[in-house]
């Protein structure tokens, strides 16, 4: 049996081990490049779980000669990464080459970020960050600025068809034929087509979903038939894959629960995503566009507290945010609903798409000189007017029509 899990054992080691990721990694590529001229520089890895960001860290730093410190923003600290800098690097920067790999740097909240860009800036540090999430909306702006970030895309059918490949051929490096696997009678594991397709599909181009069913299967059975492979489908975060059909069903059942009013239902649906290890930004957000786009001005407080939801779970995180979600859930599900203005801004729109850009009536247009005060730019203008102020194509047009779109209407 295996003494250490699979997907450490086949973890690549450069990049000619390495799969997937051609357009970062393949001949003339930019990650390659700097590799191959070891050139470190602060980057952010974003891309889904299992497709290779810790293994990438582990290999520049390898290939470039440096000295890598792996941290999780989830429980990291800012001591944690004051024992990395050490006071003697702060005395000699560019002395000892530092990686810093943060997983989850989404996780990471403004003042950690804040706390770790001098040393970035400094060179002290080299930052590797890892991301599932748009590091757009969860980086701060000046450290984002000293990073490069790579996008790394899904694996494909045969990136995982040769990952499992691979973990076959380990399995039987290792494999001994002990009593258990005498009795089974397979002394060389193999995989079947069936069971290796299911894989691949269940896997869902992450390499780490696979592997770890593989070893999973082989630990109980000893063999990797595809019912061996299906009873050991434990994993509640493979039946929530974070861009499969459930994920969007859950989400969904989660909206249209809170639309109807329906605060049980609501609150369930939050409780499997937060069981499953949906990230809790990702649910905050979903409700801070509900709170425009379904309560609106039926209850304008609706989008504070929404807002306000989110920012404790940005601050706070697992497992306590969880009660700030309910909070809000069940108050926006409570809430009056009105869809007035996001099918008036909706209707507008239409006519923006259709009719492009309407001259401007002259009354409303801003006369900055004095030619543009002769040619009626400003004439006529009233702060209170009573008058339709769209452009004559639409004029009297009503895109606001109170009480048009109230839930249940």
């Amino acid at each position: 049996m295996l003494n250490q899990p699979l997907a450490s054992l086949l973890r690549p080691k450069n990049l000619d081990e390495f799969i997937g990721q051609q357009h970062l990694v393949g001949p003339g590529k930019p990650l390659r490049v700097a590799i191959e001229n070891h050139q470190v520089f602060s980057m952010i890895f974003w891309g889904p779980p299992g497709v290779g960001k810790t293994t990438l860290a582990k290999i520049i730093a390898k290939e470039t000669d440096a000295e890598i410190h792996e941290l999780s923003a989830v429980s990291a600290s800012k001591d944690d990464i004051r024992k990395i800098v050490g006071q003697e690097n702060q005395t000699n920067p560019g002395l000892y080459k530092k990686i810093l790999f943060l997983d989850e740097i989404h996780r990471f909240n403004k003042a950690q970020q804040d706390f770790l860009l001098p040393f970035v800036e400094s060179g002290l540090l080299t930052l590797i960050g890892a991301t599932t999430e748009n590091p757009s909306f969860e980086v701060i702006s000046p450290l984002l600025s000293r990073c490069r970030v790579f996008i790394l895309e899904e694996l494909t059918d045969n990136d995982i068809s040769e990952v499992i490949d691979r973990a076959i051929k380990e399995l039987n490096r290792h494999i001994s034929p002990d009593e258990a696997l005498a009795k089974a009678g397979h002394k060389k594991v193999s995989i079947t087509k069936a069971a290796k397709e299911w894989l691949t599909k269940m896997a869902n181009g992450d390499a780490r979903q696979a592997l770890t069913m593989i070893d999973n299967a082989f630990t109980l059975y000893g063999k990797l038939d595809k019912e061996d492979l299906i009873n050991t489908l434990q994993n509640k975060f493979l039946r929530f894959d974070k861009k499969g059909e459930e994920h969007y069903n859950t989400i969904s059942a989660f909206i249209k629960s809170m639309r109807a009013s329906n605060v049980d239902a609501a609150l369930y649906y939050l409780a499997r995503m937060i069981n499953a290890g949906e990230d809790p930004k990702f649910i905050a957000r979903r409700m801070v566009i509900f709170a425009s786009e379904d309560i609106g001005i039926a209850n304008s407080s609706a989008l504070m507290l929404a807002n306000q939801v989110f920012q404790a779970v940005t601050q706070i995180g697992y497992p306590e945010c969880s009660i700030n979600l309910a909070h809000g859930v069940t108050y926006l599900a409570k809430s009056p609903k009105s869809r007035e203005s996001y099918e008036a801004f909706k209707l507008a729109s239409r006519d923006v798409e259709n009719l492009g850009n309407l001259p401007i009536p002259l009354n409303l247009r801003n006369a900055e000189t004095k030619l543009m005060e002769d040619a009626g730019y400003g004439k006529g203008y009233q702060m209170y007017s009573k008058e339709s102020l769209l452009p004559d194509k639409l004029k009297n047009k009503k895109y606001f029509l109170l009480n048009r779109s109230k839930f249940g209407e």
